[in-house]
């Protein structure tokens, strides 16, 4: 299975693993916290997370089975404590053993801010945020994104830009803080939340 087109170790170390712990820059993140990582993919950032920050409780979601598979036995092989979920954003959202549950939701190049407002708030639990990791971020991404999260009890709660080390890319964090319980609305069904954005 194709897990990364990246070749070298280089590139590897910096635009998986450095990369991934940029999303740290958001702020405090509570001893223990319950952490969802949307759209894991090949285990970035579920994975670097756990080893730098062993006492958080990492759920890696993916709607791609053998990529779970994945981040699983690669977590139980670095004696890691990630558990692997498998499913939709859409679906998990409405599962009241998920509904609800998360401290804190991050992202990494998964989607636009709306989209990714609608699928992840639900997750979190008041207060909690979601960390969305952008290389970078238009103005109007931003605002339809602002837009989206109030429609679905969020607010803007910060903003990071820096450079990843050594490369020097762009990168940015924009952090949506829950103020208010979701709608029952939200998220909408598979599919929808793509094809038409909210904001």
């Amino acid at each position: 299975m194709n897990l990364t087109a990246l070749q070298s170790e280089r590139d590897i170390v910096l635009k998986h693993f450095v990369d991934s712990l940029g999303c740290l820059n958001a702020g405090e993140w509570a001893t223990g916290a319950a952490v969802l990582d949307l759209g894991t993919g090949a285990g970035f950032p579920a994975l670097p997370l756990a080893i730098v920050r062993p006492d958080l409780r990492i759920t890696a979601l993916d709607a791609t089975a053998k990529k779970v598979a994945f981040v699983e036995r690669t977590a139980q092989a670095l004696g890691l404590a990630v558990q692997g979920l498998t499913g939709r954003a859409e679906e998990v959202g409405r599962d009241p053993q998920h509904r609800g549950a998360y401290d804190v939701v991050v992202t990494r190049a998964v989607a636009a801010l709306p989209v990714l407002a609608e699928l992840a708030l639900p997750l979190l639990k008041p207060g909690g945020m979601l960390v969305a990791q952008k290389a970078q971020l238009s103005a109007e991404e931003r605002a339809a994104g602002l837009r989206a999260a109030e429609l679905v009890g969020a607010e803007l709660g910060g903003e990071w830009q820096g450079q990843l080390p050594v490369l020097g890319d762009a990168r940015c964090l924009l952090v949506l803080r829950k103020v208010a319980e979701t709608p029952d609305t939200y998220p909408r069904r598979t599919g929808i939340p793509n094809k038409r954005p909210l904001g």
